[in-house]
């Protein structure tokens, strides 16, 4: 049995961690980072990207990032904007 994935869907995966300096994404420590989820949509992981950032706003070494996955599994279909 075969299922058909939803065409609107676009992966994206937001994840996050302490930073070794402000100027560059580099983390501090790999194993460490927060994988905060998945999402189907570009505007539901900024929502969760918001919330988590918003949560941290205290650690000025904290940052959170929103991955395109769907760029990653198939790059050559990718015309949508996010």
């Amino acid at each position: 049995m075969t299922t058909q994935a939803d065409p609107t869907q676009l992966l994206h995966i937001v994840i996050g961690g302490e930073l070794r300096h402000l100027d560059a994404p580099v983390f501090r420590d790999l194993s460490q980072i927060e994988f905060v989820g998945a999402f189907p949509s570009y505007e539901e992981a900024r929502k969760a990207w918001k919330a988590r950032a918003q949560a941290t706003v205290d650690n000025a070494h904290m940052r959170y990032f929103i991955l395109h996955a769907h760029r990653l599994i198939d790059p050559r279909g990718d015309v949508a904007e996010h």
